[in-house]
């Protein structure tokens, strides 16, 4: 009797460890990668933006709106706050935009989130997208709601089979960085043919993949050669030039 005890304690002693073991390691990988000081900055209203937050998005508003607005979904496992500076660039040129929040940080979570954007902001035109993974979901839900959009963004994403773009009269712009080593080459070049041809490609020398956002360096990712703010910039002028052509 004395020896089953023992052996039920071992065994729901082993159960726990594994238990702690296996809720670390998830905790380890879902830690999200954190706004940067820059990023946290940017958050706050200025230079003509009007920055709010609510529990699902947050907004660049700027006093004078000269063209579509942009939502925006933040790549893995990065918070939304990281995309502030990139936000505010835009947005300080006349484009509202807003980022949307994900649980757990992960937009497959949300694939949705655009709609109820939209919803609160029935009179403004909108272009969807995303980085990373942010743009695969962006392009999903924009297949499923072409009707609501004027285009698609992808900042070192591409679409897959699921949210192919072929067939759609969407604007498409595509941004990647030259130092990438984030993004799968393969798995982006075959993307590629789920675009359509008046798609605009853009590519930024010396820009790696997390520098889309302000969020420090990301494992397995290639050294810029441009500085933060560099690469930033030249992404909202390349977003800027496509939003130019969109009505």
């Amino acid at each position: 009797m004395l020896k089953k005890r023992i052996t039920k304690r071992r065994i729901g002693l082993i159960v726990l460890i594994i238990l702690v073991v296996a809720g670390l390691l998830l905790w380890k990988y879902l830690t999200p990668y954190a706004p940067a000081e820059e990023a946290e900055t940017a958050l706050i209203s200025s230079g003509g933006v009007t920055v709010e937050q609510n529990e699902n998005w947050i907004s660049f508003e700027p006093s004078i709106t000269k063209g579509a607005s942009i939502i925006f979904y933040p790549g893995a496992l990065v918070k939304p706050e990281a995309y502030s500076p990139l936000a505010k660039g835009i947005a300080a040129a006349g484009h509202p935009f807003y980022i949307a929040k994900m649980p757990l940080n992960l937009a497959v979570t949300k694939g949705d989130a655009a709609e109820e954007i939209i919803r609160v902001h029935p009179k403004q035109s909108f272009v969807l997208g995303g980085h990373s993974l942010g743009g695969v979901m962006a392009s999903r839900y924009a297949i499923e709601h072409a009707d609501q959009l004027e285009g698609v963004f992808f900042l070192a994403s591409y679409p897959d089979e699921k949210g192919s773009l072929r067939e759609t009269t969407l604007s498409v712009l595509s941004v990647v960085g030259t130092e990438d080593q984030v993004i799968d080459r393969d798995s982006y070049n075959k993307g590629r043919s789920y675009l359509p041809d008046n798609t605009v490609y853009s590519s930024i020398v010396g820009g790696n993949h997390a520098q889309f956002g302000s969020y420090g360096p990301q494992k397995g990712d290639g050294k810029a050669t441009i500085s933060e703010e560099e690469q930033q910039k030249d992404t909202v002028r390349a977003m800027l030039d496509w939003l130019g052509n969109i009505r």
